[in-house]
């Protein structure tokens, strides 16, 4: 019988985000439905990538079968490298295979380079993981996305199992006001570059409302010179961090739509949100997540990442009110349909 479940997952200090948010609702999740629970956050660091082997052998010599003298009875893990603590009753929920090894080799996005030494390090993460995650007793994933990628890359088969957004049941639409959405980190792989180099296309007078913290100032950098090299500072609004959720919450509930061209996003809390706000999505065909909730011409847009492509489908929301407002109903309907609720996880987790 279940009693104590121990949740593991990395810690890098100062930053927080979407992973983040979800351990924490899941760890509020085990004690409604009566479990004790407790989360244990592994120190991580993955720069200079030499250094990551090393993190491989930290996790395999952390011991969590129990505490204080008695047993945890459940750990569940959830990334690269803390889901290889050992424990005889492992369940893994995964987010994501280690990026840089996998869908991001050898693109712009990895931070592991293609030399040498690069390829060993890639071969100890993808040995590790082949070796170590068949010690799970079940494996989940966060998305089908994140399913496909375990079963190409490894051959490993996990179920998808979706959760709730964070703030869900406080997502309302209170109008669609002449700007376009975007809230998010601000990173190269959200691509917020392109959500900007698309509003030179657009020809309505739609602005673009960007909200989020750089992770990188460099990144921050190019996105405010691409404004001002494209003349683009009536067009797109830098908003940065916002002190409050809740404010976050009030610009979905009156954008007109949300734009979310991000790159193999692996579930994208983006997307629930937008459609729990009833409001169209537009994304693109290598974004990942959020293709598996948009359909295309429904309640959003998939279109190429292509600025040209992305700003021909703002124009098309920003000209017609009513089809913006239809399509967002839509997204509505579905996400409501789908049931995505915190009790199915618990019970997925601990039957």
């Amino acid at each position: 019988m279940i009693k104590k479940i121990v949740i593991v997952d990395n810690h890098v200090p100062f930053i927080w985000g979407g992973a983040e948010y979800h351990i924490q609702n899941l760890n509020r999740a085990f004690k409604e439905a009566g479990y004790q629970s407790e989360v244990v956050r592994v120190p991580f660091k993955w720069y200079p990538y030499t250094i990551i082997p090393k993190y491989i052998l930290i996790s395999r010599l952390i011991d969590l079968t129990e505490s204080a003298g008695e047993s945890i009875d459940l750990l569940v893990g959830f990334r690269f490298p803390s889901y290889f603590i050992p424990h005889p009753n492992k369940v893994l929920w995964l987010m994501h295979p280690y990026k840089a090894a996998y869908e991001l080799w050898k693109t712009e996005f990895s931070d592991i380079p293609p030399i040498p030494e690069g390829e060993k390090v890639r071969e100890s993460i993808i040995n590790a993981d082949k070796k170590y995650l068949k010690e799970a007793k079940r494996l989940f994933s966060i998305s089908k996305t994140v399913s496909s990628r375990f079963k190409k890359f490894l051959d490993i088969d996990s179920k998808p199992l979706y959760h709730p957004p964070p703030g869900i049941g406080k997502y309302r639409c209170e109008s669609y006001e002449n700007f376009i959405y975007y809230p998010s980190r601000m990173t190269l792989y959200k691509r917020q570059h392109l959500a900007v180099e698309a509003m030179k296309f657009v020809k309505s007078d739609v602005k673009l409302v960007l909200v989020g913290k750089a992770d990188d100032p460099h990144y921050q950098r190019k996105v405010e010179e691409t404004i001002e090299k494209n003349n683009l500072q009536d067009k797109v609004i830098l908003k940065g961090e916002l002190p409050t959720h809740e404010e976050v919450i009030e610009l979905y509930s009156k954008c007109l739509a949300v734009l979310f061209p991000t790159y193999q996003e692996d579930y994208g809390y983006i997307t629930l949100e937008a459609m729990y706000s009833q409001k169209a999505v537009i994304t693109c065909t290598d974004s990942g997540g959020p293709t598996e909730f948009v359909e295309d011409g429904v309640n959003g847009f998939v279109v190429e990442s292509e600025p040209q492509e992305i700003a021909q489908k703002i124009d098309e929301l920003a000209q017609n009110r009513e089809k913006a407002i239809k399509m967002g109903q839509s997204a509505y309907e579905k996400i409501i349909s789908m049931d995505i609720t915190w009790q199915k996880v618990v019970e997925e987790l601990t039957r």
